[in-house]
């Protein structure tokens, strides 16, 4: 059994430089080319799916999609599920990165980043949407 592992492509958050964590945005067109130049590769190696998983995030099912479509395997069956969405960035989500760096400072902005120390500023209510009314907020 192989696993392939594959990041959406560019989204609006990623061109205009904001947090998103669980922010829907959705691809820019480099996104979506990227995504199916991913799925022609995956053609041409070969590669062929039982199963594909999304998040619930818009780029990650149009991403889905495009490397099932580019790849001829738009018959797979695609689960999607919260629990592979990007990290939440709590109160980081929407705010440009350059912006925190400003006046957080670089060091700080990485820990949040990429650590797992310390975890970004906490939200303390779900204002992103309904679909992550019925989470443990535990």
């Amino acid at each position: 059994m192989k696993v392939v592992l594959i990041r959406h492509g560019e989204s609006e958050a990623n061109f205009e430089n904001y947090w998103t964590g669980w922010l829907d945005v959705s691809l820019t067109e480099k996104g979506r080319q990227q995504a199916w130049a991913a799925g022609e590769q995956i053609k041409e190696l070969g590669i062929s799916f039982d199963f594909a998983f999304a998040s619930v995030l818009q780029r990650t099912i149009i991403t889905c999609d495009a490397v099932l479509e580019a790849s001829d395997q738009l018959w797979v069956p695609v689960k999607k599920t919260w629990r592979l969405n990007e990290r939440h960035y709590g109160q980081l989500v929407g705010v440009n990165k350059d912006e925190m760096v400003a006046q957080y400072g670089k060091e700080q902005v990485q820990k949040w980043r990429r650590g797992y120390d310390e975890p970004p500023l906490y939200v303390e209510e779900n204002d992103l949407d309904r679909r992550y009314d019925s989470l443990d907020p535990a």
